[in-house]
């Protein structure tokens, strides 16, 4: 298949602007896309790319890698429209699709490999987060990017994304007390790093 050819200046956006389209006019996209028709292809890139570029940034940490990502998450997205049922919103049924695609991506670099101490992570629960309201929404995203990539993606799929410990674990490979632990760990470092940012 062909690779997806729209040309990333479509993604350049600020987090104030709004998307294109979205809600039930995506869904009204779909048989067109489905198609092939390139302008209801290209509508619906445009009003899902600014969403998803934020959802891969957050899994990959990185901007080059996550325009990677993107891009290959619409060339499965667009090849795997005849599998969208209808039921449930087509965004919902997108990000899952973004979402695989970067843990695919982290997969096949190795990002995912286990290096915690199960016993050892016993120890680091703690009270939640200090309070980020005070930061904007940059500044936090840029520091979850800072995380290990395996803390990091159980943090985006738990907190951000909504997956449950089982779904995670079942996903990545590995316990749902590993998954547990992984959380804990990058809420506590994500605290580190927020305490360092006040004191500058």
């Amino acid at each position: 298949m062909k690779r997806f050819a729209y040309k990333m200046h479509l993604i350049s956006w600020t987090t104030t602007e709004d998307p294109p389209a979205g809600g039930g006019a995506l869904e009204q996209l779909v048989p067109a896309c489905r198609r092939g028709e390139r302008s209801a292809q290209r509508r619906m890139f445009e009003a899902l790319a600014p969403k998803m570029m934020a959802l891969c940034l957050r899994y990959t940490g990185d901007r080059p890698t996550a325009e990677d990502v993107l891009q290959d998450g619409f060339v499965t997205l667009f090849s795997r429209l005849d599998s969208y049922s209808g039921a449930g919103s087509f965004e919902g049924w997108a990000r899952r699709i973004f979402v695989n695609t970067a843990l695919m991506h982290l997969r096949r670099t190795d990002a995912l490999k286990l290096s915690d101490d199960i016993a050892e992570a016993r120890t680091l629960f703690s009270e939640e987060a200090t309070p980020v309201q005070k930061m904007g929404y940059r500044e936090l995203m840029g520091l979850i990017g800072k995380l290990p990539a395996d803390a990091r993606t159980v943090f985006n799929m738990y907190v951000i994304e909504g997956y449950s410990h089982k779904e995670i674990a079942d996903a990545l490979g590995f316990t749902e007390a590993t998954s547990r632990s992984k959380l804990q760990r990058a809420r506590m470092r994500l605290q580190e790093m927020i305490k360092e940012h006040e004191k500058k």
